[in-house]
């Protein structure tokens, strides 16, 4: 079945979370795409950012006509409104944006909320069916709670960056930033799960989600492994570490394709496909576990072999054969894939100061409440006016005294 095209068919269908309203505080990574993808889902999201600067990304380039792209693939289906929230006029004027909200996204370092003046209980008393989600580097509780954080500091804590890169070379980063994201789809997941238990109770509830424990979550067996068999895992580089051949091989035209074969069906086949079926019956190759042994030797056979093909080749090969295959493809090739573009996963906005901007489309898919381009990222403070007049009922000369004054 085809899928409705995310822009072109700006249909009015309401999205799942229409009518959800929420304040962002938020900033960087992790929280801004937790907010933005509830914004996808059709909530009304308030990017709240300070007066005259805005939140920490809109410095970081690059920048398209003086406006940052790191933050636009993290704002868009967003609204601003600048307040400034060090003056007790701007606290006052969040707090009753907050009697109206049925969801707060924070990622301030942990006890900055209730220093703010907005602990448990006051949220509670100014509106106990608010979900209040909070993401920190360390969670809400814990020696380290109070501490900074950041993605790569998550990654090297987490043990994720000591299991990531080549066997006999340092620990490396991931190439982008992981821990971020991951961290904004569980915040997502978080609220989502507290908006539903809402309908059951009445009541909100805090959503603590923390950069560590969600780097933790990704480190697949090396938990038990470290605590039942004393084993730590390592680095691996792009090899497998279950199955065997499973790697990235070069092809004749100077480029790369990964490969991962899995069963015994599969390894004869690719070995026929080689040219060298005696290797399946290779003591050293005789099952997976003789293959995750004996994987340099085998990877060896398998690299004279990718060396003679072109990349097209050597995927015909692969994919008549069953074997799962990709090239590494670059960014340059993605913005032109044709399969990408036909599931709509590169959408174009129009920004009011950069013009037309490509950036990643909804990940997603709703049959009968598609994901649409409601606001492209804002400028900052751009719907402070009609934020403020929509959810508060304030006229227009007092919002232009809260402007002179600096407040918003």
């Amino acid at each position: 079945m085809s899928q409705p095209d995310p822009v072109k068919s700006q249909t009015h269908t309401a999205g799942p979370l229409t009518g959800v309203r929420v304040l962002d505080l938020s900033r960087f990574i992790a929280g801004p795409y937790c907010a933005m993808l509830l914004g996808d889902m059709g909530a009304d999201v308030i990017k709240v950012e300070p007066p005259g600067r805005g939140e920490n990304s809109r410095g970081f380039g690059p920048f398209v006509e003086g406006e940052s792209l790191y933050t636009m693939v993290f704002n868009r289906n967003k609204r601003s409104l600048t307040l400034d929230l060090r003056s007790e006029r701007g606290k006052a004027i969040l707090g009753e944006l907050l009697g109206k909200a049925d969801v707060l996204i924070e990622n301030y370092v942990a006890g900055t909320l209730e220093k703010m003046g907005f602990d448990h209980d006051t949220l509670q008393g100014i509106n106990p069916r608010l979900i209040v989600t909070r993401i920190s580097g360390f969670g809400q509780s814990g020696p380290l709670a109070g501490k900074p954080c950041f993605d790569v500091i998550a990654q090297s804590m987490s043990g994720l960056m000591d299991i990531t890169g080549d066997a006999d070379g340092r620990p490396t980063m991931a190439g982008t930033y992981v821990v971020d994201y991951s961290t904004g789809l569980y915040a997502t997941i978080g609220t989502l799960g507290a908006l539903q238990a809402r309908e059951r109770s009445g009541r909100g509830q805090v959503v603590d989600v923390a950069l560590l424990d969600s780097a933790m979550s990704m480190l697949m067996t090396a938990i038990p492994e470290q605590m039942l068999l004393g084993r730590t895992m390592t680095r691996h580089g792009n090899r497998d570490r279950y199955s065997a051949p499973a790697n990235t091989f070069p092809t004749r035209d100077g480029e790369w394709v990964h490969l991962a074969s899995v069963g015994e069906p599969m390894f004869r086949a690719l070995t026929r496909s080689m040219g060298r079926p005696e290797l399946a019956d290779d003591a050293r190759f005789a099952d997976n576990g003789a293959r995750l042994s004996n994987a340099a030797a085998l990877e060896t056979f398998i690299g004279e072999w990718t060396t003679t093909l072109t990349t097209a080749q050597l995927l015909d090969a692969l994919q008549a054969i069953g074997v799962p295959c990709a090239k590494v493809a670059r960014v340059a090739d993605l913005v032109d894939d044709p399969h990408l573009a036909q599931r709509g996963r590169i959408l174009e906005m129009q920004h009011p100061k950069a013009g037309t901007v490509p950036m990643q489309g909804f990940t997603v898919q709703f049959g009968e409440s598609p994901m649409r381009l409601q606001h492209p990222p804002p400028l900052l403070g751009q719907h402070s006016e009609e934020v403020l007049q929509e959810w508060l009922a304030l006229q227009p000369e007092t919002i232009g005294e809260l402007r002179d004054d600096g407040i918003v």
